[in-house]
């Protein structure tokens, strides 16, 4: 659709928005100049977010990876997906294990537009849906997962990167308790999330609110931390993505960088 066009169906092309900017510093093509922008003031004062996003995809390749594969997991819940880029978590699951099913969750119209568009099965045997619910709401997510999602069965929840919009540390806490308090033991959480480990990454934050940006809390990691009280963490821990069983091909340094991350499971 041209910028044009995209107008008319009712979305903001003027104002910068959250999975667009984060699609921009993925180097995606769904995004426009004020996405850009705001990702290009960010990016001037913590040149290191481009290498955080793409990153990520790699931290979350690894885990899915490890869950699909050593750990067995066959059932998925990504929330706060965000807009489909590469080497999705269906992608990786379906890859190592055809059979898995999973249930992509966002509140967002653009991503559930593209979801439907692009989060489609790679294998006969699994299943690949998507739920539009907001993670605040933890009841309404399990309930629409569980049309295919059996929770007698071991399932793994991902929060990759989304759980800063919430500014309450009690209530973030509270959210990914009641996302796991119906699995079954042998379930897992899976997070990461910028870090405040960093004067470059806290200015970036405040240049991403000034560029018209949502803003995004930036907590320590001992904050994070707080989210596996109760569940066995798999090492090496809470540690930066960059060093979760790290492999050996990296896009950009190696340098540790302002974003931990951590899997945890439900004994």
């Amino acid at each position: 659709m041209t910028e044009d066009s995209r107008a008319i169906a009712g979305i903001d092309i003027d104002t910068p928005h959250a999975a667009r900017i984060w699609n921009y510093w993925m180097g995606g093509e769904d995004n426009y100049p004020s996405d850009r922008a705001a990702g290009d003031a960010v990016a001037e004062v913590y040149p290191d977010i481009v290498r955080m996003a793409k990153l990520s995809r790699e931290f979350l390749v690894q885990v899915v990876s490890h869950l699909a594969g050593e750990a067995g997991i066959r059932q998925f819940i990504d929330v706060g997906t965000g807009l489909p880029t590469m080497q999705n978590t269906h992608e990786v699951a379906q890859q190592i294990a055809p059979e898995s099913r999973i249930v992509y969750v966002d509140n967002d119209p653009l991503v559930l537009a593209h979801a439907r568009a692009l989060l489609t099965n790679t294998s006969p045997e699994g299943v690949t849906t998507y739920v539009h619910a907001d993670y605040h709401d933890p009841d309404l997510i399990l309930a629409e997962a569980a049309e295919v999602i059996d929770f007698t069965r071991p399932t793994a929840v991902l929060f990759m990167g989304v759980l800063g919009y919430e500014p309450d540390l009690a209530v973030l806490r509270d959210i990914t308790a009641r996302m796991l308090e119906p699995l079954c033991a042998g379930s897992y959480l899976v997070l990461w999330d910028g870090t405040d480990t960093g004067d470059e990454v806290v200015a970036g934050s405040e240049k991403l609110v000034q560029s018209g940006g949502v803003p995004y809390v930036l907590r320590s990691p001992d904050q994070l931390s707080t989210c596996f009280e109760g569940l066995e963490l798999v090492p090496p821990g809470m540690v930066p993505i960059t060093d979760w069983r790290p492999v050996a091909r990296r896009i950009g340094p190696t340098d540790p960088l302002d974003a931990y991350g951590a899997v945890g499971r439900k004994p």
